[in-house]
């Protein structure tokens, strides 16, 4: 997880939530370095065959202040700036 208000980076595991709720939230010793209305950028790392990324495209999912869908795609180079 990277905190872009306070540049806390740090890499914890993941607890499913409700679906379409819009919570994030961070548990455990992590929750010290994360505040209420913070904005984080959740990033996952994985292992790949060198066959596998012949195809493989990361995907990035923008979302509104309600953590609300605005946009998936691959642009891992930009972030939206459009806030809902």
């Amino acid at each position: 997880m990277l905190d872009v208000d306070n540049g806390a980076r740090f890499e914890t595991y993941t607890i499913a939530g409700e679906r379409g709720s819009g919570v994030m939230q961070v548990n455990g010793a992590a929750a010290r370095l994360v505040h209420a209305g913070d904005t984080i950028i959740v990033v996952s790392y994985a292992e790949y065959d060198e066959k596998d990324l012949e195809t493989y495209e990361p995907v990035v999912v923008h979302v509104d202040r309600g953590n609300g869908i605005i946009q998936v795609d691959d642009a891992v180079d930009r972030l939206l700036t459009a806030r809902a």
